[in-house]
């Protein structure tokens, strides 16, 4: 089963299989959040869908200064 990983310091998705704990190979985070999303649906999204989805999970899990 795919999993959809993002990182919560620079937004890149990363789609895995079987590790658990996933390093960000963009900015060098060491530990990725599991997405709720699944992967069909990010197969079918397209580029401008996946930046939403992005942004708008960036500011939901954002934290507060």
């Amino acid at each position: 089963m795919l999993k959809i990983y993002i990182c919560s310091d620079c937004g890149w998705l990363r789609t895995v299989s079987r590790r658990k704990e996933v390093e960000c190979h963009r900015c060098g985070n060491p530990s990725m959040e599991l997405t709720r999303l699944d992967y069909e649906k990010y197969v079918e999204m397209n580029e401008q869908e996946r930046e939403d989805y992005v942004q708008s999970w960036r500011y939901i899990h954002r934290t507060s200064i």
